[in-house]
């Protein structure tokens, strides 16, 4: 039997003392996401006062708001000065009262007109539910299984859809810019060599599929994805689009049937279910591609990665809310080696994507 050391250090008292209010920074950022902080922000600093003013808030609890925020890097203070002393002289002092926040880079994210915003994940990752379902973590840890059910008596996605439909807006508006923001780096990461088409299997809105088509003019491509997430795709691959001569729309779900022949099959972050649901979309991968063609799975690993407190954050609330896991580096090829894969490299996009190249076996 192990016991706990007569002493221990300051610094790992205050930093679990600091994570087990995590709770408070993540209720901050969505605070000011939702007040709109950072967008009346602008360039130059500005006081709490004229802050408050512009988004209809007491100064006082801006104040503290803002004052937690810094603590992560999040805006930052900075006081004004006026010069003191003697004509010409060069000494600074403190004009009281004249606090002012300006922009790091991390509270530019936040605005939502940002290249790179990360507003709506924010959000998303501190919707109303959340807050119900972490505190029943060690439930699911204990049985294996997602508490969602048994917290709003159905499941994470039909709640979403009939009983949470501000909810439903803010995952719709975070997977989209997600989305588009890794599209990009994966088109640029991607060789296309000898590849004539490319099938994006699960791949939502087709934000990845219409990236390559852009940048690859001879390239053709189809999307397969439920009828309702189709019905919805990027306006260039729809009838009448930029890309609608070289884009087909499959409505379908990948777990049952791939009913379509291309040189290479994309899988983007969408294995997070069961080990079985996930071999039946590799297996059904197998069965339609040729020999030799080219499968390329993309995913947030849980492992060998910078982003690790990020993804396994998120592998948690894929157990608490629909049962799912993100993957190691070592499941996720051993289920593609199963399916009859043969995987021959994997390899980052991003410090929060890693794509496993493989081909389909002979």
């Amino acid at each position: 039997m192990t016991t706990a050391p007569a002493h221990t250090s300051p610094q790992a008292a205050m930093r679990l003392r600091e994570l087990v209010f995590g709770a408070a920074c993540a209720a901050a950022v969505r605070a000011a996401a939702r007040l709109g902080v950072a967008d009346a922000l602008g360039d130059t600093p500005m006081t709490v006062t004229e802050l408050a003013a512009a988004l209809d808030t007491e100064p006082r609890p801006l104040r503290r708001l803002l004052r937690a925020l810094t603590c992560y890097g999040i805006f930052a203070e900075t006081t004004a000065t006026t010069a003191t002393g003697e004509p010409g002289a060069t000494t600074a002092a403190t004009v009281p009262g004249e606090e002012r926040f300006e922009h790091t880079e991390m509270s530019r994210l936040l605005r939502e007109d940002a290249p790179n915003s990360l507003r709506y994940i924010s959000l998303w990752c501190t919707e109303p539910w959340t807050w119900e379902a972490w505190p029943k973590l060690d439930e699911a840890v204990r049985s294996g299984r997602n508490v969602f059910p048994e917290l709003f008596g159905k499941e994470f996605f039909d709640y979403l859809h009939s009983d949470a439909h501000d909810s439903a807006k803010v995952f719709d508006k975070a997977m989209t810019t997600s989305s588009r923001q890794s599209a990009r780096d994966f088109a640029e990461y991607l060789d296309l060599t000898g590849v004539d088409s490319v099938a994006d299997i699960g791949g939502g809105q087709g934000h990845v599929l219409a990236s390559l088509l852009e940048k690859h003019p001879a390239l053709h491509g189809t999307l397969l994805d439920l009828p309702k997430v189709v019905a919805g795709a990027d306006a260039r691959l729809q009838d009448g689009g930029a890309f609608s001569a070289r884009a087909r729309l499959v409505p379908g779900d990948c777990r049952k049937d791939i009913p379509v022949r291309a040189d290479l099959y994309i899988i983007k972050n969408i294995l997070e279910w069961d080990d079985e649901s996930t071999r039946r979309t590799l297996g059904n991968v197998v069965a339609v591609a040729r020999p030799g063609a080219r499968v390329v799975v993309v995913e947030n690993l849980v492992d060998d990665s910078p982003s690790m407190r990020f993804t396994t954050a998120m592998d948690l609330m894929l157990l608490l809310n629909v049962g799912g896991a993100k993957h190691s580096k070592d499941s996720l090829v051993r289920l593609m080696e199963e399916a009859g894969l043969a995987v021959s490299d994997v390899r980052s996009v991003n410090p929060y994507l890693h794509a496993f190249e493989a081909t389909v076996r002979g």
